[in-house]
């Protein structure tokens, strides 16, 4: 397959374009940007060494010079520890100083460091550690490596300096290189795309909430507050009073989380007292938004943009953001192309403008770890297969109509089930909300919604009514399930479907 005829032109791009040059094989890149993590971070070193870098709330705070100065020594203690260029090193700290300094001690030592899910079960842990062909095993209860100060040299911008698992979701998870040229280019689309001031320094400060063995925190929050000279504020486990508090402070500007810890926070009593006057950015992704949500975030933080963002492990994080200007009009969406990204599409029907999304560019994975056959299978002729299946507008929007799938065939009509939760998510006393398939002898297929309430008790005939309002017939759930807990998502706030088919049993159906 070639794309050069479903290429998707850049009909409108909001961001500032200047310095974006093509290379002879066509790829988007930045110039003058920084070589590798280590340039970048230096770069901070030696302009602002006492400004603060990291604050563990709880913990520990550093400044830049303490940073470079006490992740040098680790990266000398995994030397001493046998740790030669290439060597992978597993970063298992729970989220807070311990896992910066292990991951920046592991790329001064020349090594690749690989964020392993923390929350995952031991079997999977095993075969992350196994897979990565792991060195040094950095567990949670494994002092931080000490030694003599050291720095490795040479590194450049092709070199793979951290190894990402996807979710797993689809089978085994996937090991993800990503080069130094990656992760400064996802920094620079950040900067662009969200307004971040290139002299931002203390004044953005950013709040992780999310955690960092995921590549939004790591990449996208604080490997870009190292970029600019800002602060990662980071939150050992989500608690939505620690945040409110935390927002005045720590004087936080920036924050990033999924919509439906958004919504959580805007219920909670204690939020309607917090002072937010400092938050300049509130930024989300992973999942649908409701308008109505979006409008009370822009209530909720007057001060603030608000931002939508789309990406992947194997994208380094960003492909797409939608900006505030568009946030309400067009809340379906994602938004348009990052600068260093070309997007196309591979049709799945007669609707030029619908097909699955494919993307490269210079934050764009060449491949996966030791997995040929996966390589071959998703990235082709240079263009990765994200499996979304995504409609684009005249403008460029990218709006994601579903996983290939998660498409569910109800009597041969094709129904979109991130569309039916949207719907779902702006019903009344709905706080969360999954679309799956129920297995039917005469459709094939029926819609089944996994209903998650707020705080009050749900109606769901009211919830029936709201989305027969807003969705033709064919697509209003037919079985309904009310479940407390909350829905299984992985970091990056993506639904883990597999788990809930398992686990879930629909009751009679409702018509």
């Amino acid at each position: 397959m070639t794309t050069d005829d479903v290429t998707i032109a850049r009909s409108h791009n909001p961001f500032p374009d200047s310095g974006v040059t093509s290379d002879a094989t066509g790829i988007r890149r930045y110039t003058n940007l920084p070589a590798t993590l280590l340039d970048m971070l230096r770069a901070q070193v030696d302009t602002r060494p006492d400004a603060e870098a990291i604050v563990e709330l709880g913990g520990y705070r550093l400044t830049y010079a303490q940073l470079w100065e006490r992740a040098s020594r680790v990266a000398g203690g995994l030397r001493t520890s046998g740790v030669e260029r290439g060597d992978r090193v597993a970063v298992r700290y729970p989220a807070g100083t311990n896992w910066v300094l292990a991951f920046w001690g592991t790329i001064m030592a020349g090594g690749i460091a690989v964020a392993v899910n923390t929350r995952s079960a031991q079997p999977e842990v095993e075969f992350v550690l196994s897979d990565a062909g792991v060195t040094v095993d950095l567990a949670a209860d494994t002092p931080l490596p000490d030694g003599d100060p050291y720095v490795a040299e040479g590194l450049d911008a092709t070199d793979v300096a951290a190894l990402f698992y996807t979710s797993g979701t689809t089978g085994r998870p996937k090991g993800v290189p990503t080069t130094n040229q990656a992760f400064v280019t996802n920094a620079e689309n950040m900067v662009r795309c969200s307004g971040i001031p290139r002299d931002a320094g203390q004044d953005l400060r950013t709040l992780i909430s999310v955690p960092l063995f995921h590549v939004t925190a790591c990449n996208s929050q604080l490997l870009v507050a190292a970029y600019v000279g800002g602060t990662s504020v980071i939150m050992p486990e989500l608690d939505l009073p620690t945040l409110i508090e935390t927002l005045p402070a720590e004087r936080i500007s920036f924050l990033v989380t999924v919509p439906a810890v958004y919504s959580l926070l805007l219920r909670h009593p204690g939020f309607a007292e917090a002072d937010v006057s400092g938050v300049r950015t509130v930024a989300y992704g992973g999942a649908p938004i409701a308008p109505s949500l979006v409008r009370s975030l822009q209530e909720a933080f007057p001060k603030a943009t608000v931002l939508n963002g789309y990406g992947m492990t194997e994208t380094a994080s960003l492909i797409t953001v939608l900006p505030d200007q568009d946030a309400v009009e067009h809340a379906d969406s994602v938004g348009y192309a990052v600068l260093s990204v070309d997007l196309a599409l591979a049709p799945i029907g007669d609707d030029p403008n619908v097909g699955e999304l494919l993307v490269r560019g210079a934050n764009v994975t060449t491949g996966y770890w030791h997995r040929p056959d996966a390589t071959s299978e998703s990235i082709v002729d240079g263009w990765l297969h994200t499996g979304d299946i995504v409609r684009v507008d005249d403008a460029g929007r990218v709006h994601i109509i579903d996983r290939a799938k998660d498409i569910i065939n109800r009597g041969g009509e094709n129904i979109s089930s991130v569309e039916v939760e949207a719907v779902l998510l702006s019903a009344p006393g709905v706080a969360d909300a999954a679309v799956l398939a129920v297995p039917d002898d005469v459709m094939g297929e029926k819609v089944g919604a996994v209903l998650v309430p707020d705080q009050t008790e749900l109606d769901v005939d009211a919830v029936i009514v709201h989305c027969r309002d807003h969705l033709a017939d064919f697509k209003v759930p037919q079985y309904a399930t009310v479940v407390t807990e909350a829905l299984p998502r992985n970091p990056g706030g993506k639904l883990l479907k597999n788990q809930l088919r398992h686990h879930v049993r629909w009751g009679a159906p409702l018509r």
